[in-house]
C-alpha cells in the first residue's frame, strides 16, 4: 500500500515521504479499511515535529502519521461479523500508540476503532470526527443533558469550538462564544447566540451581561490557563469547566478556593484516553447530530498523499477556516 512516512522528527518538507509499505491483513478482532481521507490535526503536526515534551525521537522506526480518517471496510478478522465488509466508517485513534496511522491507502486496526458513518454524511466529514468531533461532543455533553442551560464556548472559530457550538445548540443550550472579531460571523453562522472578543479587557462582565446578569452553567475551553480567571468569575455554582487545551499557559495557577466555594467540576479532556463507554456515548451523539443534519464540518483544503507536507504546513500556519484533509484514494 502507499503511505506517508517519517523516521525522524523535523520540518514536514524534510521528513515526510511517500513510499510503498506492506499491507497487513486483519488479525482476530480487527478490520481493514480502504481509506478515502485522512484528517490532519494539530496533534499530528506536533508529533511529527517532535514538539511533545521529553520525546526526542519517534516511538517507532517508521511512522505513518494521523489518527483520524474515513473509508470503507474491505476485510475483517476472525470474530468480526462479515456484514461489516462494505460499511462506510470513520476512525478514531488511528495512530495513537501505534506505528501506522491513516495517512495511507489502507489501515488495519481493532474493530471497535471504526464507527459506522450515517448514509447522508460524506467521507470527507467522516475524517474530521475522530479528534475534533469526539472532543467537541464529549466536552459539551460529559456533564449530562444541556437543554435550557447556558454554555460558554471559548474559541468558537476553531475546529473543535465550531463543532461544539453546533452540538450545544442541537442539544438545546443557549451559547455564548468567544473569538477574534474577524471570526464573529463564522461563529454566529455555527449558531452561537452571542459572540464576544476573547481579548476584551472586561470579558467577564460582558459574558455575565450577555447572559441576563446570570452566571453560566458550563464552559468548554481551548485555552484553560489563559481563561482561568475569566472562567472562575463567570461559572455558576455547581458549574462545570471542560478544558481540552492550554497551549498559551501550560502551567497555570489555579484559583482553587474561588472554584471550590462554587463546587465547580473541572475536567481535563484528552480525547485519546476516553473510556470505551464514554467514547461510545460521544460517538453516538455525533452520529445522531449528523443524521439530523445539525452538524456542518467545514473543510479548508484537501491535499494528495504526495502533498502531505503542504497539509501539515497549512495546519502549522494556524488561522484555519476548516479542517485539513489528505485524499488517500
Amino acid at each position: 500500500m502507499k503511505a506517508v512516512t517519517y523516521t525522524a522528527f523535523g520540518p514536514a518538507a524534510d521528513v515526510l515521504n511517500v513510499q510503498e509499505i506492506e499491507a497487513r491483513p486483519p488479525a482476530p478482532g480487527e478490520v481493514t479499511v480502504d481509506l478515502a481521507y485522512s484528517g490532519v490535526n494539530p496533534s499530528d503536526v506536533k508529533a511529527r515535529a517532535g514538539a511533545r515534551p521529553g520525546v526526542t525521537k519517534p516511538p517507532f522506526p517508521v511512522v505513518v502519521p494521523h489518527s483520524d480518517g474515513s473509508g470503507i471496510i474491505s476485510a475483517v478478522g476472525d470474530g468480526v461479523d462479515n456484514s461489516r465488509i462494505g460499511q462506510r466508517v470513520w476512525i478514531w485513534n488511528g495512530q495513537w500508540q501505534r506505528a501506522f496511522g491513516t495517512a495511507a491507502t489502507q489501515i488495519t486496526l481493532p474493530a471497535e476503532q471504526v464507527v459506522d458513518l450515517p448514509d447522508p454524511v460524506s467521507l470527507q466529514t467522516g475524517a474530521i470526527l475522530g479528534i475534533p468531533g469526539l472532543t467537541a461532543s464529549h466536552t459539551v455533553f460529559s456533564g449530562g443533558e444541556i437543554e435550557g442551560q447556558t454554555l460558554l464556548i471559548h474559541g468558537g472559530a476553531g475546529t473543535v469550538g465550531f463543532l461544539a457550538v453546533q452540538l450545544a445548540k442541537w442539544g438545546g443550550a443557549r451559547v455564548i462564544s468567544t473569538a477574534s472579531p474577524r471570526n464573529f460571523d463564522r461563529v454566529k453562522d455555527a449558531g452561537a447566540d452571542i459572540v464576544l472578543d476573547y481579548n476584551a479587557p472586561d470579558l467577564p462582565e460582558q459574558i455575565i451581561a450577555a447572559n441576563n446578569s446570570q452566571l453560566v452553567n458550563r464552559i468548554v475551553d481551548v485555552e484553560f490557563g489563559q481563561n482561568v480567571e475569566t472562567n472562575t468569575a463567570v461559572v455558576a455554582e455547581n458549574g462545570r469547566i471542560n478544558a481540552f487545551g492550554s497551549a498559551q499557559d501550560m502551567s497555570p495557577t489555579l484559583p482553587f478556593y474561588p472554584l471550590m466555594f462554587k463546587s465547580v467540576t473541572l475536567e481535563m479532556v484528552l480525547v485519546y484516553l476516553l473510556t470505551s463507554e464514554v467514547r461510545a456515548a460521544a460517538a453516538l451523539r455525533l452520529n445522531k447530530a449528523l443524521a439530523a443534519n445539525a452538524l456542518h464540518c467545514p473543510i479548508q483544503g484537501v491535499y494528495s498523499l504526495e502533498d502531505c507536507a503542504l497539509a501539515h504546513q497549512a495546519v502549522e500556519a494556524g488561522k484555519r477556516s476548516g479542517a485539513v484533509l489528505i485524499e488517500t484514494i
